[in-house]
């Protein structure tokens, strides 16, 4: 991932483990603009939306993806894997702008 300019810290996340399973719950403000709205003017809102996201543990890629302009605003990510209290969680994520954010937690 290509990191350019960063967004503001706008991430937040948890990250809790039971009988081996963290479970990880992230907010993530963000417009997620389509580039097909159109403002009070009638102008067209510029295209704005997170494209990639990463997923690491301790380091090492668990989950990556692509996201498009049919995710909302302020998207919410929840998802579970095997994994003990004090691993370390991060999320990266890179928008069509370029633009870049990642947060990190330790499981709880």
């Amino acid at each position: 991932m290509q990191k350019t300019k960063n967004m503001k810290k706008n991430i937040r996340i948890k990250a809790v483990e039971k009988s081996g399973i963290v479970t990880v719950k992230a907010l993530i403000k963000h417009p997620m603009e389509t580039g097909r709205r159109k403002d009070q003017e009638g102008n067209l809102i510029p295209m704005h939306h997170i494209s990639e996201f990463r997923v690491l543990v301790n380091g090492i890629k668990k989950m990556d993806g692509e996201w498009g302009t049919g995710i909302s605003k302020n998207p919410y990510m929840s998802f579970k894997f095997q994994g003990k209290k004090g691993d370390q969680i991060q999320i990266e994520l890179i928008d069509n702008l370029k633009q870049t954010s990642s947060v990190e937690t330790i499981v709880q």
